[in-house]
């Protein structure tokens, strides 16, 4: 379970000083690149004028392309915010523990649509090849169930482009790239090991 393996990449974290835990913006909800332009547009903060029109850009041709109801996005509302579990308070760092449902061809569809500069704390190469890798055990998961925006069986476009919206407004809203960590074994203590080093630094 991906829950788990948070809790155990969590604690993992802590027991070299790393205390993660959850958070939520105001920038990141249900109304997804909506949501981000609004918020944006109520700080009335210069900075932010040019790094969220690039990734509201890109995020609208990333819902276009998944198929995803613009007029959803209009209609949904603006206090459902999206949950953020692994969050390095001192720096400001979102961290996203990755199992197989985040390794889609419609995760790649999104990660092919990043721009060749985009910045993001993670291996984008690594990313694009583990979803060829997955993708034909992975899209057909949930496909019974509807998502918002996405319609009967888009859960996992959902999925996609939510990940994507993580990777982009993190940034564009000041915060330090997003690191996602693969975790394809459920194993959340090994993932965490495999990048203590770097973690470690994050945290120095």
């Amino acid at each position: 379970m991906l829950d788990d393996a948070q809790a155990a990449f969590t604690q993992a974290a802590a027991q070299d000083g790393i205390e993660l835990e959850s958070e939520s913006f105001d920038w990141l909800g249900e109304q997804g690149h909506v949501g981000l332009e609004r918020v944006a547009k109520a700080r009335r903060d210069p900075t932010l004028v040019a790094p969220v029109t690039a990734a509201l850009q890109v995020l609208g041709a990333i819902y276009a392309r998944l198929k995803g109801d613009f007029s959803v996005l209009y209609a949904s509302r603006e206090n459902l915010l999206l949950p953020v579990d692994l969050v390095h308070a001192p720096t400001g760092t979102v961290i996203e523990v990755d199992g197989p449902p985040h390794f889609t061809s419609f995760r790649l569809t999104a990660l092919e649509l990043y721009p060749a500069d985009v910045v993001v704390g993670f291996d984008l190469g690594e990313h694009k090849d583990l979803c060829r890798a997955w993708c034909s055990r992975t899209d057909g998961l949930s496909r019974g169930l509807a998502a918002k925006g996405f319609g009967f069986g888009g859960v996992q476009r959902e999925r996609a482009y939510n990940d994507a919206l993580r990777d982009l407004a993190v940034v564009a809203m000041g915060h330090p790239p997003l690191v996602r960590i693969v975790a394809l074994d459920g194993d959340g203590a090994a993932a965490y090991h495999r990048h203590r080093a770097s973690l470690l630094a994050l945290a120095a």
